[in-house]
C-alpha cells in the first residue's frame, strides 16, 4: 500500500522533487513508482527525476535538484540582484565543463549552460534559499567579473545598466570584486570599468 501522504510529505521536503533512489528509500520499487505516473500522482521531469503532478515548483529549484554542481550565471544573476530588467531566454549556468553534456539536454526549464574549468566554479559562490532548498549563485561581485569576462555575448545596454547598478548597490564589495578580478586576469578591466567611478 502506497502511503500519498508520507510521499507529499518527502516531495515537500525536497523542494518539491524526488530521485528516483530517494523514493526507492520510501520503500517504493519501480513498480509502485510507474503506478503513481500512471495514476497522474507524479510526473517525470528527466530520467530518474520526478515531482508531483500537480504542483508547480520553482525553475531555481528545478535546476537545484537536477544539477546539483551548477551555478546560476551571467544575465540570470543579474536578474536575481536586480541589475537587469531583462528576463534571459534561458536560465543560464554555470558547470564544469568535464561533466557529462547529455545531461543538460532537458526540456524544461530552458537552460543554457556555461562550461568552464573546476577551478573557476568555486569562486564567488553564494546560496539563496528558495523555499527552503539552497541555490547556489555566484555572488554579485563574481557577477560583474563574469559580464566583463562575457561582454561581448551581452547587449550593450545591459552590460552598462549592470555596471551603474552594480556601482549604487550598498551591497557590493569592491574587495572581493578585486580578488575575483585578479584570479579571472582582468584586473586592468575592472580598473578601466569599475574603477573610474569609485
Amino acid at each position: 500500500m502506497i502511503d500519498k501522504r508520507k510521499i507529499i510529505e518527502k516531495f515537500t521536503k525536497h523542494g518539491g522533487i524526488l530521485k528516483t533512489a530517494e523514493l526507492n528509500d520510501m520503500g517504493l520499487s519501480s513498480r509502485q513508482i510507474k503506478k503513481l505516473l500512471e495514476e497522474g500522482e507524479i510526473s517525470k521531469i528527466k530520467h530518474g527525476f520526478y515531482e508531483l503532478a500537480d504542483e508547480v515548483n520553482s525553475e531555481e529549484i528545478i535546476i537545484a535538484r537536477l544539477f546539483p554542481k551548477a551555478v546560476i550565471f551571467l544575465e540570470s544573476a543579474l536578474l536575481h540582484y536586480n541589475y537587469t530588467d531583462r528576463i534571459p531566454t534561458a536560465w543560464q549556468i554555470a558547470v564544469d565543463r568535464d561533466s557529462e553534456k547529455s545531461q543538460y539536454d532537458i526540456e524544461y526549464p530552458l537552460i543554457e549552460p556555461y562550461y568552464q574549468k573546476s577551478k573557476f566554479l568555486s569562486i564567488g559562490v553564494s546560496m539563496v534559499e528558495v523555499q527552503g532548498i539552497e541555490v547556489k549563485i555566484f555572488d554579485r561581485d563574481r557577477t560583474i567579473c563574469d559580464i566583463m569576462r562575457y561582454e561581448k555575448k551581452l547587449e550593450k545596454e545591459v552590460f552598462s545598466n549592470a555596471v551603474m547598478r552594480y556601482l549604487k548597490d550598498p551591497q557590493r564589495n569592491i574587495r572581493h570584486l578585486f580578488e575575483y578580478a585578479k584570479k579571472f586576469n582582468i584586473t586592468k578591466k575592472i580598473q578601466s570599468q569599475i574603477g573610474k567611478w569609485l
